[in-house]
């Protein structure tokens, strides 16, 4: 039996792995979700409940980052080309808010990104990102399921 020390220390693990994985740091959640799922010392919907919160707060600090982008795509050390900007924003006007439902999948970052720089409303991003990542974790999860039992 674990102690409620070990299991919020392991959430908020989680939660920091998740919330980092969102944002253009390069962490692994999946990882720390399987590991915690496998030890069996939480249930599995709190994993998918912190997890997908930390994510989809995660995405938020990275489509806060596209809101403030603008001011700075002329400086010298900015990570994008314009043609970069350019393909990325016409891509989400091309496919619409809906594409923020991949939000999750490896290049989802660049879709918050440009989200914000298109200034999407915050709560369109904060529901359709929310959906997406709670059903990625959801799937996680199942994995998890049918490999731990």
């Amino acid at each position: 039996m674990t102690s409620a020390s070990e299991t919020l220390l392991s959430l908020a693990t989680l939660f920091a792995a998740a919330f980092g994985a969102a944002t253009i740091l390069p962490f692994q959640s999946e990882i720390v979700f399987a590991g915690l799922q496998a030890r069996g010392t939480v249930a599995t919907v709190w994993l998918i409940v912190v997890a997908s919160i930390g994510n989809t707060l995660g995405s938020l600090v990275t489509y806060g980052m596209g809101r403030v982008l603008e001011r700075y795509r002329h400086r010298k050390w900015f990570p994008f080309t314009d043609a970069q900007l350019d393909r990325g924003t016409r891509w989400f006007q091309k496919y619409g808010l809906w594409s923020l439902l991949l939000s999750w999948a490896p290049f989802g970052d660049a879709i918050c990104i440009v989200s914000g720089v298109l200034r999407t409303p915050v709560w369109i991003f904060l529901l359709l990102v929310g959906i997406a990542k709670t059903l990625r974790y959801c799937v996680v999860a199942g994995i998890g399921l049918a490999i731990f039992g």
